[in-house]
């Protein structure tokens, strides 16, 4: 039930990066690269058997955010070909950074290889003295420090990350809604996993609780009738309660994140169930009914529409589902899953960024009971 493959992954990861856009299954080398798809390749890629496929995806996610890295630890986002490969943007703090710091957290915490696990520390190291003014930007560079926290508890760069993000994605005092925002957009579920996972590395249950109630009442206004029916493209007022289109995976992916951290550190099966819930939208269970992946390529379907679905199989979506379904396989009887290698294109790659072999041993950092009191201050 809850299997999956790598072989549309593997097709749409050239040797410069993993592409962003298909037609039907089928990569578009036109459209490029960017560091948002290869930082959540990363990700997923970290909590794979550093083999085959895996391994191969891994690497060359890890050379891209690397590589869109400025001095300044400001990242690129957007790598077009026209002719040679070229980053056509400003470096910037923008969603792209949040996830470049993400995967680079969670790949210095617990990849398998330690070298890789280097490379990626010293790649978070780089970036993480900046700050961004975009809520989930600090959200998704939260959840890499958190990671990277809680295996290195005194790591200083990775402290200040979270005290900082913590005070931009809680709710004002007074409030009149848990929701740190006027609408839901994106992502919604990392701003409480953020929380969550903050509360944790930091030593403060009160952060955790709020990022707790905070996921309690995203699940809430983001089910009907049994089911995810989550909230569209363009995004929705919080006081919003109707079916909307089109439901992208990303959101679905995003609250299973949220629902599998929130049952590893509170073993409440509530969110064991919720786990569940996400995973079965990608089957079926969901607004339209309509099974949201390809089973003969494994590729996740770019878009749920009113009576069907998108049938693009870009990296977002197929990221999405390979991740939700994850999480559900850690937490849930499923079948062996399947792994298909398959050939990617063979592109040629700008030059690679280069690294050290080993990260520099971090700054010491406060004792825990400064981190508390500074997350109130």
């Amino acid at each position: 039930m809850w299997g999956y493959q790598l072989g549309h992954l593997n097709q749409l990861t050239a040797d410069v990066g993993m592409l962003e856009h298909a037609t039907l299954a089928h990569p578009l080398v036109g459209h490029g690269c960017c560091t948002d798809d290869n930082a959540r390749l990363l990700v997923i890629m970290t909590r794979e058997p550093d083999e085959g496929a895996a391994h191969r995806m891994g690497r060359i996610a890890l050379d891209f955010v690397l590589r869109a890295q400025a001095d300044s630890g400001l990242m690129h986002n957007r790598l077009l070909h026209d002719g040679y490969w070229r980053w056509v943007d400003t470096p910037s703090t923008e969603d792209h950074w949040g996830r470049a710091l993400w995967g680079l957290g969670v790949a210095a915490a617990a990849h398998p290889n330690p070298g890789v696990r280097a490379r990626a520390q010293w790649g978070f190291e780089r970036s993480a003295r900046q700050r961004s003014p975009w809520l989930r930007s600090m959200a998704f560079a939260a959840l890499g420090a958190a990671d990277l926290l809680m295996q290195q508890p005194r790591h200083a760069l990775a402290t200040s990350l979270l005290v900082d993000a913590v005070i931009d994605l809680l709710p004002s005092s007074g409030a009149g809604s848990p929701w740190p925002e006027d609408r839901l957009a994106y992502a919604n579920g990392a701003i409480p996993e953020a929380l969550i996972a903050a509360g944790a590395a930091l030593g403060t249950p009160e952060v955790t609780a709020r990022g707790l109630d905070m996921l309690h009442w995203l699940m809430d206004v983001q089910t009907r009738d049994g089911h995810l029916s989550v909230v569209g493209q363009s995004g929705r007022s919080v006081a919003d309660r109707g079916v909307q289109f089109d439901q992208q995976p990303i959101e679905v992916a995003a609250l299973a994140d949220a629902c599998w951290r929130a049952w590893t550190l509170t073993g409440d099966s509530h969110w064991r169930e919720a786990v569940a819930m996400c995973g079965q939208w990608f089957l079926g269970e969901n607004d339209s009914r309509t099974v949201m992946f390809d089973p003969l390529t494994g590729g996740g379907y770019d878009g749920l529409e009113p009576g069907g679905c998108n049938l693009n199989q870009g990296s977002e979506s197929t990221i999405a589902l390979v991740s939700t379904m994850q999480r559900a396989r850690a937490l849930l009887p499923y079948p062996q899953h399947q792994r298909l290698q398959s050939s990617a294109p063979s592109l040629p790659s700008p030059a690679s960024a280069s690294a050290p072999d080993s990260a520099p041993a971090p700054d010491s950092a406060p004792a825990p009971a400064e981190r508390v009191a500074a997350v109130h201050r």
